[in-house]
């Protein structure tokens, strides 16, 4: 072999090893795959580990408590918030942490079935379980509470120590007074705890979890106007926010029509609010 050719077929040979580099360089990467599963608690280390915080940013937490809610489940305060999380987690990107199902019961809990945790035990075991969260990359740890009284008062405090100690982004949202629009928007009046829209929107998530058969009027009470009177236990396991107003009426496609337009306004809340902090550079 000549020189000359030699040399050649020596250009030739790194002409070509630089194309094959560069397509390799210039071929896409494959995209990665969706997670199997927005709930912590079926989602391996590893595919976790893929996709917070690189490709989700955001979690939601359900809590509820177990206490009396006329004919619904005792434990609805935990189903609303869990379906709500099921529903919008793909939309809003997030995950979905494992349910606190216990809570700050207050005057339903001598009824049967009902749990009683007490602030002193309840709120530090909260902020704990806000602080892992971000300790596992969550930058938008967002509560969906489904249960009232003092522990909205003790979520909204730990939240915001949270949020200053470990420079996350923290919002609680309690469903049914941010949805009291779409409470009257769908069924002309106001609800209550136990009340048409709360047994409407357990109703549209799992009618096998409604008694209407065991329903009757003397069920609820309106709930007493600031400074009237007060009683512990409370007396009914419906409390009705307005005289006359809430009682159940189980008309599934009410409920279902309820159920899709709470949390349509929940995801756009999150949405919004999460567009605001990145705008903001928070």
């Amino acid at each position: 072999m000549t020189k000359t050719r030699a040399t050649i077929l020596s250009l030739l040979a790194l002409i070509s090893s630089a194309a094959a580099a560069t397509a390799q360089t210039a071929a896409p990467r494959p995209a990665p795959r969706d997670i199997s599963t927005r709930e912590m608690e079926r989602v391996n280390w590893m595919e976790f580990r893929e996709h917070v915080p690189a490709r989700i940013r955001t979690v939601l937490l359900p809590t509820g408590t177990l206490e009396p809610h006329g004919v619904i489940n005792n434990g609805a305060d935990i189903t609303a918030p869990v379906a709500m999380a099921r529903r919008i987690a793909p939309r809003v990107n997030a995950m979905i942490a494992p349910a606190l199902p216990y809570g700050i019961t207050g005057s339903m809990e001598a009824y049967p079935g009902a749990f009683q945790i007490t602030e002193a035990a309840y709120r530090p075991f909260v902020k704990q379980i806000l602080e892992g969260l971000a300790k596992n990359g969550f930058k938008n740890i967002i509560v969906l509470n489904g249960h009232g009284g003092p522990q909205t008062a003790v979520l909204n405090a730990v939240a915001a120590e949270v949020s200053a100690e470990q420079r996350v982004r923290t919002l609680v949202i309690n469903w049914w007074s941010f949805a009291s629009d779409v409470t009257k928007e769908v069924f002309g009046e106001d609800g209550g705890h136990a009340g048409l829209n709360e047994t409407a929107f357990v109703q549209s998530i799992d009618p096998t979890l409604v008694h209407p058969e065991r329903y009757h009027a003397d069920l609820a009470t309106p709930y007493p106007a600031a400074g009237t009177w007060s009683a512990a236990p409370f007396p009914s396991s419906i409390g009705l926010y307005q005289p006359g107003q809430g009682y159940p009426k189980f008309d599934q496609k009410k409920a279902d029509e309820y159920f899709n337009k709470v949390t349509d306004k929940v995801a756009n809340l999150i949405g919004e609010v999460v567009r605001k902090w990145d705008m903001a550079g928070l």
